[in-house]
């Protein structure tokens, strides 16, 4: 029987009648990239230390998206810290390419270098990564099938590893494309026109090689062009989109579709700070060989952000669908909206969808632990929409020998807050936490604490974002996001617990909303558990 669509309560960016509101996805699919095969498209972005990694969304038209899995399943390589989350880091700015029957999506490692996956199937399996070329701050790839058979890559440099950045470079790579064949060239020099340019996306269109790159920063920045008719330049180069007078701040970095029928695309994020950084569709055409993206108001070949649009003709109309959220724990696998904060460790959890619920084992925290900031086994997703609740149901069954084992809905970033449980030798005690400066290793606060006496309990988060207001000296978005908790014990009548929370992004990637298990780092040889029986997302 074929699966029903998800479509979501709280953001259907298909307004039904034709056209379409942005963003696509109000969700932090951080610096997309996106092909076309046939009548499909799909799309991945990055994960950096947020496993399963890579995930695959895909659309028939370009607004309705599904997640259909994921390229880096359990783990990335080599497992220096595998009990230990590396914010920020592995997998920056992918590209996802499909060549002779094969779907290819590089990525670069800051720390190691440049890695590829490919398979037949987007829906995996995929090859395990191979690193193509070694190097510390190589980053933001994309490679470039020519029509004489070479490969060819252009990336950029991360400053912080590699000493330099606002510069892009190309290299050769074999006709595997397992490897780099050549040193890189640098080709364009972004210092005085376009710094901090970045995240380039290589194509070919008649004559000329495209390079479709970000520049003046991730929240602030445009999108700029560089065209040449060979490979290493000179390119030269044109603004063809920026926030204009929309309040589309930072509308930079993506992919160039076009549809079936001929039409032309462009996927891009915008940063809105504790949200992380959405996905626009942008429409797109071509004057004198030069895209323009957007609509140009002025005629100046620079366009600006639309915030609804006509859809793009695809000469069919589907089904309305977006990515999964909410979650019955039904299956006897993780449904492809969760990701782990670490490398996946098979003992963590057990799904029991005959059962219909989740048991999350209790998992020792590491040594010298300080907070949440640290703990693997978070299980969180991308937050959905602006306004929106995520209500969870769990039954928690701590061991009685040891004490400090702890479950609960947690928001999660450089700041985070929760409802969490604690067995202690008085029993079991519900509070509404918070942590200002996790990742500076501060501890955790209570701010209300009840006793509990039911094994089950209901936890409920408000999330409420206060208008998107533009600093227009900066171009940035300032969203105040504010989360309120709430608990049950019949799932009907729900009791405020604590304060306000205002939610703040991770490193790189925005606040996530999840769920947890953990014990203290003792040598026991068993714990206890939590049974998640559901977790949905809904409107207020």
């Amino acid at each position: 029987m074929a699966q029903k669509n998800y479509v979501s309560e709280v953001w259907v960016s298909d307004l039904g009648n034709g056209k379409y509101k942005n963003p696509v996805l109000y969700a932090d699919y951080s610096d997309p990239d996106a092909c076309r095969v046939g009548d499909d498209f799909y799309m991945t972005s990055s994960n950096f230390n947020c496993l399963p990694g890579l995930q695959i969304l895909h659309s028939k038209d370009l607004v309705n998206w599904t997640i259909i899995g994921a390229a880096v399943p359990y783990a990335l390589t080599p497992i220096e810290t595998p009990e230990r989350p590396e914010h920020g880091n592995r997998v920056w700015a992918p590209s996802i390419r499909h060549h002779n029957g094969e779907f290819y999506i590089f990525w670069g490692d800051p720390d190691q270098g440049v890695f590829m996956v490919k398979a037949k199937d987007p829906k995996g399996p995929w090859t395990e990564p191979v690193l193509v070329k070694a190097g510390k701050g190589l980053i933001d790839t994309c490679p470039l099938w020519d029509a004489d058979g070479k490969v060819y890559l252009v990336h950029a440099y991360a400053g912080s590893r590699a000493g330099l950045k606002s510069v892009i470079a190309i290299c050769e790579l074999n006709a595997d494309a397992t490897k780099a064949i050549t040193q890189s060239r640098i080709i364009f020099d972004g210092h005085e026109e376009h710094e901090t340019c970045e995240g380039p996306k290589f194509y070919k269109k008649n004559d000329y090689y495209y390079i479709f790159l970000p520049a003046g920063g991730v929240a602030t920045g445009w999108q700029v062009v560089l065209r040449s008719k060979n490979v290493y330049g000179p390119y030269e180069w044109k603004t063809v989109l920026a926030q204009g007078s929309s309040p589309v701040n930072g509308p930079h970095q993506g992919a160039w579709l076009d549809t079936p029928t001929g039409e032309d695309w462009f996927l891009h994020f915008q940063d809105v700070g504790a949200y992380g950084r959405i996905v626009h569709l942008q429409p797109m055409k071509w004057v004198n060989d030069w895209p323009v993206i957007g609509v140009d108001k002025d005629g100046d070949g620079c366009g600006e952000p639309v915030l609804t649009y006509k859809k793009p003709n695809v000469g069919k109309t589907y089904p309305i669908c977006t990515p999964q959220e909410s979650d019955e724990f039904d299956g006897y696998t993780l449904s492809p909206q969760w990701q782990w904060h670490a490398n996946i460790n098979e003992k963590w959890a057990y799904y029991a969808g005959d059962k219909g619920y989740m048991r999350l084992y209790s998992y020792p925290v590491n040594e010298g632990y300080k907070n949440l900031w640290e703990v693997s086994n978070l299980l969180l997703q991308k937050t959905p929409s602006d306004n929106f609740t995520a209500t969870m149901k769990l039954t928690f069954s701590p061991t009685q020998k040891y004490m400090g084992e702890r479950t609960g809905l947690v928001v999660m970033g450089m700041d985070y807050a929760g409802l969490i449980l604690e067995n202690t030798d008085k029993g079991v005690i519900l509070s509404q936490i918070e942590c200002k400066k996790a990742d500076k290793g501060q501890p955790e606060q209570a701010n209300a604490s009840v006793d509990l006496k039911d094994k089950t309990v209901y936890l409920k988060v408000n999330f409420t974002a206060n208008g998107s207001k533009i600093k227009k000296s900066e171009g940035a978005s300032d969203l105040v996001v504010m989360c309120n908790f709430s608990y049950s014990l019949d799932g009907k009548k729900f009791t405020p617990l604590g304060k306000a929370f205002q939610a703040k992004e991770g490193k790189w990637i925005g606040a996530k909303v999840g769920t947890f298990c953990t014990r203290p780092g003792i040598v026991i040889n068993d714990g206890g558990w939590t049974d998640v029986d559901w977790f949905r997302i809904t409107k207020k």
